[in-house]
């Protein structure tokens, strides 16, 4: 076992909210006991979580899909946080807007899914990992810099996160 998630609280199931509140703190227990990263579900409860965390000793935490709010991210970048994103990077202005302001020292990629777009160069299309490439590039773009650097860099934060060492070919 590498990490615990996708675990996380959404604002879509309030009638169930007391329940996710518990299971939730249940997982990030589990986390803080087994010394493993979270992987973090947090549609319309980002702020919220991140408030959270403090109250748990965690070693490493991913927001996957992090879009809002944005006041959130200077939060997440402070306390060493990951944020994954994914498809939505290469049409979403909001998806966009937080890829330029995290430091590329925090982000992951992502595909998520399965999920089929209906915007952007994905529409139409189901979720794939052959989507990656799309992805950082788009960050490349966002970020203005070298493709190759982009990917070495969300590999190597790849490696941070999940304590792993990727065999890579030069």
């Amino acid at each position: 076992m590498v990490a615990i998630g996708e675990i996380g609280l959404d604002y879509k199931y309030t009638d169930i909210w007391d329940k996710q509140l518990m299971i939730f703190d249940r997982m990030l227990n589990l986390a803080e006991n087994l010394d493993l990263p979270v992987i973090i579900h947090s549609r319309g409860t980002t702020a919220h979580i991140v408030e959270m965390f403090p109250s748990y000793n965690l070693s490493r935490v991913l927001l996957q899909w992090f879009s809002r709010p944005i006041s959130a991210l200077a939060k997440v970048v402070e306390q060493g946080y990951f944020i994954t994103e994914g498809a939505p990077t290469a049409y979403s202005k909001g998806i966009r807007e937080v890829v330029k302001r995290i430091p590329l020292t925090s982000l992951l990629t992502e595909t998520d899914g399965p999920v089929r777009y209906c915007k952007g160069p994905f529409k139409g299309k189901r979720t794939t990992p052959a989507f990656i490439s799309t992805i950082v590039k788009a960050i490349s773009e966002i970020k203005s810099m070298n493709i190759e650097e982009v990917a070495a860099q969300i590999t190597r934060n790849f490696e941070e996160f999940f304590k792993v060492k990727l065999n890579q070919v030069e």
